[in-house]
């Protein structure tokens, strides 16, 4: 049986087995007879082959297949963690366009340059061992990029971009870099201590965006949107800390506890007149100064 033939096969077994979605491994031979007669590909396998795939899944795309007993089924553990869920994302993902071979009039991917995503496992090494990096960075504003060296802590993900959150060297004021400007970067043998208590998902507990004001605290928040609209933030919340208010047919109300930044700004001035803040009122004036600013430009 090809290499290929076996990772296909495992991408099959991952797919039945999503979603709480509990199989024999009679189910499973079942359905990977029919994958096979759809795909060409024979991916049928004994129970002792299907044992080792078991293992391999996990060693290869870290997704933990079980066994019930009680109900003599397999199934995927899944330990409830965001990065679980991203991972199944990105298989599913990974997945589907493996199948794409001649079908690239059908997808439209949009036309955006990489995210820096390049550097995800150099970094992650970097951050895992406290080694400290010297980088070339690339500023929006500055003409000529800049060698830095800075202490990595971690990754963070915001509206479709990555950025390394760290600090100088010899400072421990957070800063956040993005992955799509770093243009290289190098790991040093020089370690670094991390400040004490430090956690990624503290810091950027109460921020929408990358913008952490440390020096305020956050607010509460209440934003009201018509009808429509809610549709999308009921079913894509801005953040955790959403929650509802109000859900009728004129209007869909909710309540945040965030930072207010500009990142946060931008948002609410994206959605125009199908967004109001209820409150802080600092918060609506803003907004209405910003809306206000933007009508000059007409």
């Amino acid at each position: 049986m090809s290499k290929h033939e076996s990772l296909l096969r495992h991408q099959k077994i991952i797919s039945r087995l999503r979603n709480g979605r509990k199989a024999t491994f009679e189910e499973i031979e079942d359905y990977l007879g029919r994958q096979s007669e759809l795909l060409a590909h024979n991916l049928l396998v004994s129970q002792r082959t299907f044992q080792r795939d078991i293992i391999e899944i996990r060693s290869l795309y870290d997704v933990d297949i079980r066994y019930d007993r009680s109900q003599r089924a397999y199934y995927i553990a899944d330990d409830g963690s965001l990065l679980n869920s991203r991972l199944m994302e990105a298989f599913d993902l990974i997945s589907a366009l493996k199948m794409s071979e001649g079908l690239n009039q059908f997808i439209n991917f949009e036309k955006r340059k990489p995210k820096g995503t390049h550097h995800f496992y150099g970094l992650l090494h970097a951050i895992r061992n406290r080694l400290t990096i010297r980088m070339v960075y690339q500023k929006f504003h500055e003409e000529l990029p800049a060698e830095r060296q800075v202490n990595p802590y971690g990754l963070q993900e915001s509206r479709g971009r990555w950025y390394l959150v760290a600090s100088d060297a010899g400072s421990e004021k957070i800063k956040s870099f993005g992955l799509d400007r770093i243009v290289d970067f190098e790991i040093t043998k020089q370690h670094f201590i991390l400040p004490d208590g430090f956690d990624l998902n503290e810091v950027y507990r109460y921020c929408f965006g990358v913008i952490n004001p440390d020096h305020r605290k956050p607010e509460e928040i209440i934003l009201s949107f018509d009808a429509d609209q809610g549709k999308f933030i009921k079913s894509y919340p801005l953040h955790h800390s959403q929650a509802t208010l109000a859900d009728t047919n004129e209007e869909f109300r909710i309540k945040l506890y965030l930072h207010i930044t500009d990142d946060l700004i931008m948002e609410i001035l994206s959605f125009g007149e199908r967004a109001k803040v209820v409150k802080p009122e600092t918060l609506a004036r803003e907004v209405v100064r910003r809306h206000r600013e933007s009508l000059k430009n007409y």
